[in-house]
C-alpha cells in the first residue's frame, strides 16, 4: 500500500515532493555548512593564535637554582621543539663619544644570547643594519647615542669597572613587551615596561664582560629559558586550547616549586583569544541563525503551499474507507521519504558548497557528529511540516470541511495578541540597553581574564526581523481586506480592466499571500541586512589595515636611515598617486617616552584616510586645520590627556632629541585636539605635531615613514617600491594587501568572508525559491481554479491577470518591505557589533549591485513561476477538472 502511495505521489504530485526534497536540502545544507564554518574557524583561530607567540615560555631560574634540573623538568612538563638560554643584566647606563660630542643614556639592559636563538626564535630579534653576529645594539638605543656600526659603546657597571664593545648591527626588538616582562608576576599585575635602552652580546662574550658584576651585585644579574613547545598537541578549539596549555604550565611549576618561575605566554595568549573566540560566536549566531531559521521557514512555505491539495487528497482516501490512522501512517511515509532525500541532497550540496565556498573539506571522520545531527535534523523537519498539519487536519476537521476548496481563514494566533508589535518593543528595548548606552556586547573587564558574551543583544536583531516581518503581514494583511481600490489601481498596469475582481480575489486569499509576502520579506531582509553588514565589515577591515601600515605601501626607516631620503625617487616610480614623508620621532612627556608623529596636516589626507573616528570631536577635517593653522600645535592621545590631566589649549613641554648635539631638549607646544587613532601609530600614546615645527625645533627635516597611495595594481607598486629601496639598508616596505590578509584571518577581525559568501549564495537561493517555488507551487495548488476559469472561456491575457497580479503583489511587497527592514537590521547589527569594527564605520557600505541581482533573481524567478502556470492553466482542463 505505502510503495503504491508513494508511486503514485511520484506521478501525480511530484511538484510538491520535490518541493519538500529541495527544503529540506536546503535547510540541512545551510546548517552542516554553518556548522563546518564554526569548527572550521575555532581550529584556524587556534592555530593563528599560537602562531603568533614567539616564546612560549619564559622560565626565570632563581638563585641557587640546578640549570639542567630545571631544563630537566621543563622538556618532562611538555613537549619541547625549541630551548635556549639567555642573560640579562641590567646596568646603570650607556656612554659614546661620537662626532665629538659625548652621549649618555639612562638605565638599560644587556642580554647574552647564544648563537642558535636567532633560529629558534626568529620573531625576537629584526636585522636593521649589517649582520645580527656580534654585539647588537636596539634601534631607539642607537638613536639615542647616535651610534652606528662600528663605533664604540661603553658600557657602565654597577660596582664594576666599565667595558667597551664595537657595535656590529642595529636591531629592532618587536616583542620586548614580552622579552623583558617581569616574570613570575601575578596576574592583573600591572606590567612591566621594556628598557629603554637595549644591547645584545653573545653568550659567551657577555659572560666575561659581567663575571665581576655578577659576584658583586648578583640581584642586577637573571637568567631564563626561552621555549618553543611543539602545537601540534593542542585541541584545535580555542577554548580547551586554552585549558591544555595553562595544565601544562601549572604541571612544570608543581615540578619546579622554589627553583624557578615561568611566564607562561601561550596560555596567556590563547586565554586572551577567549573574546575573540566569543566574537566569532556572536556573528556566527548573528548571521548565521537568521538564515537557519529562513531556511527551516522556507522548508514550511514549501510544503505549506501544497496543503490544500494535500488535505483534499485525505479527504478522498477517508471517504474510500481508510482510518485517520492509515491516513497518517501515508503521511508519515511522504514525510520520511521526503525527509532522507532532502537529508542526502542536503549533505551532498554542503560538501560542494564548504568546498568551494568556505574551502573546507567537509567529508571527514571530525564531521561525522556534524553530519549525522543535521540528518536527523532534515528528517525531523520533514516530518514536522508534513505530519503535524495531516495530524492536525485529520483529527481537527470533518470530511466536507477539508473538501473545501477555499476554507475560512481565520486571523492568526501572532495577529490577536499582537506578538509582532511585543518582539519589536523588545528589541527597541533591549537595543536602547545593549548599544545606545554603549555597552558591550562582549564583556571583558579590566585586569579580569575572563570574557563573556552578552546574549540578549543577540535577540536584539532576531526579534527585529521577526517583528518586521509579522508587522509587514499584518499590514499587507489590513491593506488587502481594505484598501481593494488602492490594490486595484495598483494592479491596473498589469490586471487592466479584471484589476477590480482581481484585487477583490486577494482579498478572500489574504492569509496565503500575507504568508508568501512575509516570506519574501524575510528573505530579503536577511539578504539585505547581511550584504551590507558584509560590504561595510570590508570596508572597515580596509579601514583598519590602512591605519595599521599606514597607507596602500610604507616605507619605513630609522633614525639612522630615514626613508625620506628616498622620497624623490619614491615619488616617482609609475603607479604613485601620491607621496608624503611622515616623521617618526620620539618625545618625553614627564618621564613618559612616547612615539611623536610629524605631519603634513593639509595633505596627509592625499595619501591615507583621515577617518572622523581617528579624533575625539569627531571631525578629522576641523582637527587637521586646527593643527595646521597653530604651528606648535600638538595632537594628544587619550590616553597622555587621562593620565596628565591635559585639555585643549593647555602648554605642554616635551623634550625632543636634537640633532646636532642629539641631547634631548625642551620644545613647547600648545594642545590643539585629541587623537584616539593614527597611521602607524600605538595604541596607547602617542603626539601628533607639524612635521615642519619639529624638523626647526630639532634642526632635522628627515622622515623616516614614507606614505604613498597607489593608482594601479598595488602587489605591482610594492615590488617596484621594495626594488628601488634595495640598495638602502634598514628600509622596510609593507603593502595595504598584505595587512588586509593578516587582518581578515587574525582574531582581532573575525573572519566572516566565507561566511558571509555562503550566506549571500544562500540569500540568491532562497529569494528564488521564494519568489519563484513557492509562488509556483501555490499556483499548483490552485490548478483546478484556474482551469475552471479557462472552461468558462476565459482568455490567455484574463488569466494572465490573476497570475501576474499575484506575483507581482506577493514579489512587489516582499521586495520594497523587505529591503527597508534589512537596511535596518544591517544599521542594528553594525551597531551591536561595535567591537569587532576598528575603528567603528561612519557609515554603513551599501553593496548596490548585490542588492540588483537580488530584486533581478526574485524577479525572475517569479516570472518563470507565472509564465509556467500561464501556459500550463491551458492544457488538459478536463483532467484537471475530473482529477480534483
Amino acid at each position: 500500500m505505502y510503495g503504491h502511495w508513494l508511486i503514485g505521489l511520484i506521478r501525480t504530485r511530484s511538484g510538491r515532493l520535490v518541493g519538500t526534497i529541495g527544503g529540506v536540502a536546503l535547510t540541512v545544507a545551510f546548517i552542516a555548512c554553518l556548522g563546518a564554518f564554526l569548527q572550521y574557524s575555532a581550529a584556524e583561530m587556534t592555530a593563528r593564535s599560537v602562531a603568533q607567540v614567539p616564546v612560549d615560555w619564559q622560565v626565570q631560574t632563581l638563585p641557587g637554582a640546578d640549570q639542567s634540573a630545571v631544563e630537566a623538568a621543563i622538556r618532562s612538563a611538555a613537549s619541547v621543539t625549541g630551548l635556549e638560554l639567555i642573560n640579562y643584566a641590567d646596568v646603570p647606563g650607556f656612554e659614546a663619544n661620537t662626532g665629538g660630542t659625548v652621549q649618555t643614556s639612562g638605565g638599560g639592559t644587556v642580554l647574552g644570547i647564544g648563537p642558535g636563538y636567532f633560529d629558534q626564535f626568529p620573531a625576537q630579534v629584526r636585522r636593521l643594519v649589517a649582520s645580527v653576529d656580534g654585539v647588537l645594539i636596539a634601534q631607539q638605543t642607537a638613536a639615542n647615542l647616535h651610534v652606528g656600526v662600528g663605533d664604540q659603546v661603553i658600557i657602565h657597571h654597577h660596582q664594576a669597572l666599565d667595558t667597551s664593545v664595537t657595535i656590529a648591527g642595529i636591531v629592532d626588538l618587536p616583542n620586548a613587551d614580552a622579552m623583558f616582562q617581569a616574570v613570575g608576576v601575578p596576574a592583573g599585575a600591572t606590567p612591566q615596561a621594556p628598557p629603554d635602552n637595549v644591547l645584545l652580546l653573545p653568550m659567551s662574550q657577555w659572560q666575561q664582560v659581567f663575571e665581576q658584576q655578577g659576584a658583586s651585585r648578583p640581584d642586577t644579574i637573571r637568567t631564563e629559558f626561552h621555549v618553543k613547545l611543539d602545537h601540534h598537541d593542542l585541541p584545535s578549539d580555542p577554548v580547551a586550547a586554552s585549558t591544555r596549555a595553562t595544565e601544562s604550565g601549572r604541571n612544570f611549576e608543581a615540578r619546579v616549586a622554589g627553583t624557578a618561575l615561568l611566564a607562561n605566554n601561550l596560555a596567556a595568549r590563547l586565554e586572551s583569544v577567549r573574546e575573540d573566540a566569543l566574537y566569532a560566536r556572536l556573528v556566527f549566531l548573528f548571521l548565521g541563525a537568521p538564515g537557519a531559521i529562513l531556511a527551516i521557514l522556507l522548508t514550511l512555505a514549501i510544503a505549506g503551499a501544497g496543503r490544500d491539495k494535500r488535505r483534499r487528497d485525505q479527504a478522498l482516501l477517508r471517504l474510500r474507507g481508510a482510518t485517520v490512522d492509515t491516513v497518517l501512517r501515508l503521511a508519515a511515509a511522504e514525510a520520511v521519504v521526503a525527509g532522507v532525500g532532502g537529508a542526502m541532497l542536503g549533505i551532498l550540496l554542503a560538501a560542494l558548497a564548504a568546498n568551494f565556498i568556505l574551502e573546507v573539506l567537509l567529508l571527514r571522520s571530525a564531521a561525522v557528529p556534524l553530519l549525522s545531527a543535521v540528518a536527523v535534523a532534515g528528517i525531523a523537519l520533514s516530518l514536522a511540516v508534513i505530519l503535524i498539519p495531516a495530524w492536525r487536519d485529520a483529527r481537527g476537521s470533518t470530511i466536507a470541511a477539508a473538501r473545501r476548496p477555499i476554507g475560512n481563514d481565520r486571523t492568526p494566533g501572532w495577529a490577536r495578541f499582537y506578538l509582532d508589535v511585543v518582539l519589536l518593543a523588545l528589541a527597541a528595548a533591549l537595543y536602547w540597553r545593549s548599544a545606545a548606552s554603549g555597552y558591550q556586547v562582549v564583556l571583558a573587564p579590566e585586569g579580569v581574564a575572563a570574557a563573556a558574551v552578552d546574549y540578549t543583544a543577540f535577540l536584539v536583531p532576531l526579534l527585529l526581523w521577526t517583528g518586521l516581518a509579522l508587522a509587514a503581514m499584518r499590514l499587507v494583511g489590513v491593506g488587502l481586506r481594505h484598501g481593494r481600490s488602492v490594490i486595484a489601481r495598483g494592479l491596473r498596469p498589469v490586471a487592466g480592466r479584471l484589476a477590480d475582481v482581481v484585487a477583490a480575489t486577494f482579498g478572500r486569499q489574504g492569509r496565503r499571500l500575507t504568508a508568501g509576502i512575509g516570506l519574501a520579506a524575510l528573505t530579503f531582509a536577511f539578504a539585505a541586512s547581511t550584504a551590507i553588514f558584509n560590504a561595510t565589515y570590508e570596508a572597515q577591515a580596509r579601514v583598519d589595515a590602512e591605519l595599521t601600515n599606514g597607507a596602500d605601501v610604507t616605507v619605513t626607516g630609522t633614525s639612522a636611515a630615514p626613508a625620506s631620503r628616498a622620497f624623490d625617487r619614491l615619488s616617482r616610480l609609475p603607479g604613485v598617486a601620491a607621496a608624503q614623508p611622515m616623521q617618526h620621532r620620539y618625545a618625553y612627556v614627564g618621564t613618559d617616552l612616547q612615539d611623536l608623529y610629524g605631519i603634513d596636516p593639509a595633505r596627509i589626507g592625499s595619501v591615507t584616510a583621515m577617518s572622523d573616528a581617528y579624533f575625539a570631536n569627531s571631525d578629522s577635517r576641523a582637527t587637521l586645520a586646527d593643527l595646521a593653522q597653530t604651528p606648535d600645535g600638538v595632537l594628544v592621545s587619550q590616553e597622555t590627556v587621562n593620565d596628565y590631566q591635559l585639555s585643549r589649549g593647555d602648554s605642554v613641554n616635551l623634550r625632543l632629541q636634537n640633532a646636532s648635539d642629539h641631547q634631548y631638549r625642551v620644545v613647547p607646544f600648545h594642545i590643539v585636539g585629541v587623537v584616539r587613532e593614527f597611521p602607524t601609530a600605538p595604541k596607547d600614546s602617542f603626539l601628533v605635531a607639524n612635521a615642519a615645527y619639529i624638523a626647526q625645533q630639532t634642526g632635522s627635516a628627515e622622515s623616516e615613514i614614507v606614505l604613498i597611495r597607489s593608482n594601479g595594481d598595488l602587489a605591482r607598486l610594492a615590488r617596484t617600491v621594495r626594488n628601488a629601496t634595495a640598495g638602502l639598508p634598514g628600509l622596510k616596505v609593507s603593502q595595504i594587501g598584505d595587512v588586509i590578509a593578516l587582518i581578515a584571518s587574525s582574531l582581532t577581525a573575525i573572519d566572516v568572508a566565507g561566511l558571509t559568501r555562503l550566506e549571500l549564495i544562500f540569500a540568491l537561493v532562497a529569494l528564488a525559491a521564494s519568489g519563484g517555488l513557492v509562488l509556483g507551487l501555490g499556483f499548483a495548488d490552485r490548478e483546478r481554479s484556474f482551469a475552471v476559469l479557462v472552461a468558462l472561456g476565459a482568455r490567455p491575457r484574463q488569466l494572465g491577470a490573476f497570475v501576474w497580479s499575484e506575483a507581482a503583489l506577493v514579489t512587489g511587497s516582499g521586495m520594497v518591505l523587505g529591503l527597508t527592514a534589512g537596511m535596518l537590521i544591517a544599521y542594528v547589527l553594525v551597531k551591536l557589533l561595535t567591537g569587532v569594527f576598528d575603528p567603528p564605520p561612519e557609515v554603513l557600505s551599501v553593496p548596490w549591485s548585490y542588492l540588483v541581482a537580488l530584486i533581478v533573481t526574485s524577479g525572475g524567478a517569479a516570472l518563470l513561476a507565472a509564465t509556467g502556470e500561464t501556459m500550463r492553466s491551458r492544457t488538459h482542463v478536463a483532467e484537471k477538472l475530473r482529477g480534483e
